[in-house]
C-alpha cells in the first residue's frame, strides 16, 4: 500500500530534471515547498579543491568509505540538528516526510550516499540524487574533523571517472567554497543542467576528470552514452585504483588523481 505522506518519486525526479527541489520549515512540518533558488551552488568536477591536510587524510587512509552501505543512517545524521564541520547547524529542513521521500527513491536507485567509518563506526559521510549526468548532493554531515571533506573527494573522483558533468551543491556555504564550490544564477544553472541531461548517442565520449587514466572505467560510461549510476562509478574507482596499484589504499590514488586534474 502506498504511503499517502511520500513525495511522488516521478514527481519528485521531475523537479530536479527541472532545477526544483523541496524544503520544510522543520523537522516535524508535515508540509513542503518548492525552492527555486535566484543564485546556485554548483561544485565544479574539475575544480575540486584539495588542500594538503585533505590530502594528507585521504592518503593516510583514515577513513572506510563505503557507497550506499548506510543510506538511512547517513540520511538520520544529516537529518539531526547538529553543529559540525560543513553545517551550519540548528534547525533541519529536512522533516520527517522529505526523509521518508528519500528513503523511497534510494529504495528506487535514484539516491545514493557515501560513507565514511572509523572502527565500524559511521562519523560522516552525504547524500544526494543522480540521474542522467548529474548529481545533485543533498546533505551532508560530519562528526570528526575531514570525514564530510573526504566522501566529498570519494564523490567527486566517482563522478569523474564514471563520466558526470554536473554536481549541483544548491546553495553555497563557505565550506564547500574551501572546496571549490562556486554560486552561478540559476539560469545559467539551468543551461548546464539541460546540457547534462542531452541524449548522447551510444559511442561518443563522455566528459571525465580523469584524462590520464584511459580505460579506467570512462570506457564503460562513453560506450552507453551516458554516465554511471553513483554505486556503479564507485566500483569502477575501486577497480582503477586497483588496476593502478593501489589495491590496499585507494584513498592514495583519490589524492593523486584529484591533485594532479584540479
Amino acid at each position: 500500500m502506498e504511503n499517502p505522506d511520500l513525495i511522488d518519486p516521478a514527481l519528485l525526479l521531475l523537479a530536479y530534471r527541472g532545477g526544483v527541489f523541496p524544503m520544510a520549515d522543520s523537522r516535524d512540518d508535515p508540509e513542503i515547498f518548492w525552492v527555486e533558488p535566484k543564485r546556485r551552488g554548483i561544485l565544479p568536477l574539475d575544480g575540486f579543491r584539495v588542500s594538503h591536510s585533505l590530502a594528507r587524510s585521504l592518503r593516510r587512509e583514515k577513513f572506510t568509505v563505503t557507497c550506499n552501505a548506510a543510506f538511512d543512517l547517513v540520511l538520520d545524521a544529516c537529518a539531526a540538528p547538529r553543529r559540525a564541520e560543513g553545517d551550519d547547524g540548528g534547525e533541519t529542513w529536512i522533516s520527517a516526510r522529505i526523509a521518508a521521500s528519500y528513503r523511497e527513491l534510494h529504495r528506487l536507485g535514484h539516491a545514493h550516499s557515501i560513507e565514511c567509518w572509523i572502527d565500524g563506526a559511521l562519523v560522516g559521510g552525504l547524500y544526494g540524487v543522480g540521474f542522467e549526468r548529474v548529481f545533485c548532493g543533498e546533505s551532508m554531515f560530519s562528526r570528526v574533523p575531514d570525514a564530510s571533506k573526504v566522501a566529498l573527494a570519494w564523490l567527486v573522483a566517482a563522478l569523474r571517472i564514471g563520466g558526470a558533468e554536473l554536481l549541483d551543491c544548491q546553495f553555497i556555504t563557505s565550506h564547500l567554497a574551501s572546496l571549490g564550490a562556486v554560486e552561478i544564477p540559476q539560469k545559467r544553472y539551468l543551461a548546464m543542467l539541460r546540457e547534462a541531461m542531452r541524449p548522447k548517442e551510444p559511442g561518443l565520449p563522455v566528459q571525465s576528470g580523469f584524462s590520464g587514466l584511459a580505460g579506467a572505467g570512462v570506457g564503460v560510461a562513453s560506450t552507453l552514452g551516458v554516465a554511471l549510476a553513483l554505486p556503479d562509478a564507485f566500483d569502477t574507482l575501486l577497480g582503477a585504483a586497483k588496476s593502478a596499484g593501489f589495491s590496499s589504499s585507494p584513498g592514495k590514488f583519490i589524492a593523486q588523481s584529484l591533485t594532479q586534474t584540479s
